[in-house]
């Protein structure tokens, strides 16, 4: 899954990129710039698709509406997400409070995300990618995987398994002893109760059942999984970004689905993490103008990558136990 040696080129001197991927400074200032009013437009947006898109759903009445609106919330998982991740970043507007109030209450309690304990890890991630204090670890090594094994993860997380085991972790911490996971934990299981009771208020009481939970439980699951080991799946750890995450060109299904609101610029932004991600595509023009991400390093499509990612050799089969008979 490396990339080749050759295409690990150092930027032209002199440049706006740096050879570590870093912009020149004057660069730098102006892509770490936080378009605050812009991202407020951004979350706004959000709670509109996603409650239109459920009186859209209650309004229709039909099976068909129902099972559209529930792929579309998994896509509503992920674009609370980003801008969670966003927020966690501390990125998501200038003013601190303000930052962190809308990544804890609008964002990552209502998608079950502990904002301020994921901030805590993500950081980690990001000071060593694939570093001792990597939280991710296990979802990123292995790579290229068997075939089967790669459906049966996918399997786990499109039935609800993967969903439940967080779960139970999420009711664990409900009882921590430590008062910041405790009190983060809390706070979700009061947002989902207080969804819940909108819902039944509404007189539509399985809606949020229906259109929040098992999306989160099931189809989020799966988008989660494929965009993560899309970032950083079977990559190691190395002072060269190139070599700890992927880049991966952009189509407007995979965005519209998969990596809402320039998330899927990866690369960019493990280069440079205080860039916001509104302006990762144009730093990731930069970072190719410039020759750090050469032809051939980026992958054409998330499925050419999810192929190359489940391409490992088929293990032999377990050997019998039984005892053999005469």
């Amino acid at each position: 899954m490396l990339p080749a040696d050759e295409l690990l080129t150092v930027p032209a001197p002199h440049g706006r990129i740096l050879p570590t991927g870093r912009a020149v400074p004057p660069l730098r200032t102006d892509l770490r710039r936080i378009p605050s009013l812009r991202t407020a437009l951004s979350v706004a947006s959000t709670y509109a698709q996603t409650i239109g898109i459920i009186v859209a759903a209650v309004w229709i009445g039909r099976w068909w509406a129902y099972l559209l609106a529930f792929l579309l919330m998994g896509r509503a998982h992920a674009q609370l997400a980003a801008l969670m991740h966003e927020a966690a970043h501390r990125l998501l507007f200038r003013n601190k409070a303000a930052n962190d109030w809308v990544g804890r209450w609008l964002l990552g309690y209502p998608s079950f995300a502990p904002t301020d304990q994921y901030r805590r890890a993500h950081m980690a991630h990001h000071r060593e990618e694939f570093g001792p204090e990597e939280p991710d670890m296990a979802l990123y090594v292995g790579y290229p995987i068997p075939p089967d094994s790669f459906r049966r993860k996918l399997w786990r997380d499109a039935t609800g398994q993967t969903g439940w085991k967080l779960l139970k972790g999420l009711f664990r911490a409900t009882r921590s002893s430590d008062a910041g996971p405790r009190r983060a934990a809390r706070s979700i299981v009061a947002v989902q109760l207080g969804l819940a009771a909108i819902s039944a208020l509404a007189g539509y009481p399985l809606v949020y059942w229906l259109l929040w939970f098992l999306p989160y439980m099931t189809f989020w699951r799966v988008i989660n999984r494929l965009r993560s080991i899309a970032e950083h799946g079977g990559m190691t750890r190395s002072s060269d970004r190139r070599r700890t995450t992927h880049s991966v060109h952009q189509h407007p299904p995979a965005r519209f689905v998969l990596v809402p609101y320039w998330i899927g610029w990866h690369l960019a932004h493990h280069c440079d993490s205080g860039i916001p991600m509104r302006h990762l595509p144009r730093y990731h023009r930069e970072l190719v103008r410039s020759g750090y991400i050469a032809d051939g390093l980026e992958y054409a499509s998330y499925p050419a990558l999810w192929r190359a990612l489940s391409s490992g050799p088929l293990r032999p089969p377990r050997p019998s136990t039984a005892a053999p008979t005469s």
